[in-house]
């Protein structure tokens, strides 16, 4: 009998503990968000932290994928055999409690074949958890930045990459029931699955915004490099503060540079504004990393360097929507043709006029200089 009392008062003492926190980690928050809007009730799914101890066999550190700023990353698998992630935050406090919170929110709404899958959360361990599709091949980053050479980046990959990520970018600001902005667009935050697809994730900076709004009046988040220099300066992000840091992506899959150079000085280590002076100086050809050059068509080539252009324009009034840019993306991909008899270009020198817009004034005529032996 005593042994039996025992066993009843630990397993109450423990659901007790659970319930604590679950309220501290943002349980009661959730259920009044779940109370506004009905439809999330069956969308967000929780799972129990014993679930999720077995899963990564009791979050051994073997099991780690990543650290960041938010927390840690796991690699699991769960009863039924599926491979997750399992996002634990750090310590709680209240900003990141509402931070986890809407990230949970956000991706419970968010269906598409080219941003990471929430399969649910748990918020009855000391710090909550999220609980995601697992996607095999790392981050964009680490990608665009192996040193190795083993990995074949093709022109078409790049192409095809940059395409889905704009598309999926388009469905967050015009597709959803509510437009969502994600603020923190960036390689690392692009993930590829088995296949080389792209994968948007890391919601935890993003914010949904009402249909009459233009712009959300925040503190500044981002990551430098990355950031909209005019949501900078006002603390306004709009829906092309995203196209701004897209426009960035871009330019890494096209240069295989850093957003921020640690060899380059000055307005130089800006990748951005080394690109944009370099396109007017006429040398933009000269940073595009070489298998680029050697792939593309000149056209191509011109195309591309134009649309990463117009996203960093420093005035987000004259930026195309995710939209747009990824309707030009699909149809400069599907122009080219991949072949490994691409046209060389030897040491002829080619100059081509193009119409660019950036900055404070609306275009300016600049010669495009491509030269292979650059």
């Amino acid at each position: 009998m005593g042994y039996a009392l025992y066993k009843i008062f630990k397993k109450t003492k423990a659901k007790r503990r659970k319930q604590r926190f679950f309220k501290r980690n943002g349980g009661i928050l959730l259920r009044q968000q779940q109370t506004t809007d009905i439809s999330l009730v069956d969308k967000t799914i929780l799972f129990t932290s014993d679930k999720l101890d077995k899963a990564t066999d009791n979050f051994n550190e073997n099991r780690i994928l990543g650290r960041g700023g938010q927390g840690i990353v796991y690699k699991g698998m769960l009863a039924d055999g599926r491979i997750v992630t399992i996002k634990k935050s750090k310590v709680v406090d209240e900003s990141q409690l509402e931070q986890f919170i809407n990230e949970v929110v956000i991706l419970s709404q968010v269906s598409h074949r080219n941003v990471v899958k929430l399969l649910g959360c748990c918020l009855e361990t000391e710090v909550p958890l999220l609980v995601s599709e697992f996607i095999s091949n790392g981050t964009l980053y680490d990608l665009i930045h192996d040193e190795t050479g083993e990995f074949l980046f093709s022109l078409n990959m790049r192409l095809q990459i940059a395409t889905e990520v704009a598309g999926a970018l388009s469905y967050l600001h015009s597709a959803t029931s509510i437009p969502i902005y994600h603020r923190d667009i960036k390689t690392t935050n692009i993930l590829l699955d088995e296949k080389y697809r792209a994968k948007v994730s890391d919601f935890g900076t993003s914010r949904l915004v009402s249909i009459d709004q233009t712009h959300l009046t925040t503190l500044v988040k981002g990551t430098f490099g990355y950031l909209d220099p005019e949501y900078f300066q006002s603390s306004q992000f709009t829906e092309k503060s995203d196209v701004y840091s897209f426009g960035v992506v871009l330019l890494e899959l096209l240069t295989r540079e850093k957003p921020i150079s640690l060899t380059r000085f000055g307005e130089n280590r800006s990748l951005a504004l080394h690109f944009m002076l370099a396109m007017e100086e006429g040398g933009a050809m000269s940073i595009f990393d070489a298998s680029v050059v050697k792939e593309g068509s000149r056209s191509e080539l011109l195309a591309v360097a134009n649309l990463a252009m117009q996203c960093l324009n420093f005035n987000g009034r004259n930026r195309p929507t995710m939209k747009e840019v990824a309707s030009e993306l699909e149809g400069i991909r599907l122009s080219h043709v991949p072949s490994t008899d691409e046209p060389n270009f030897g040491h002829v020198k080619h100059y081509e006029e193009v119409t660019l817009v950036y900055g404070e004034s609306t275009s300016t005529s600049i010669t495009f200089y491509h030269n292979p032996s650059q």
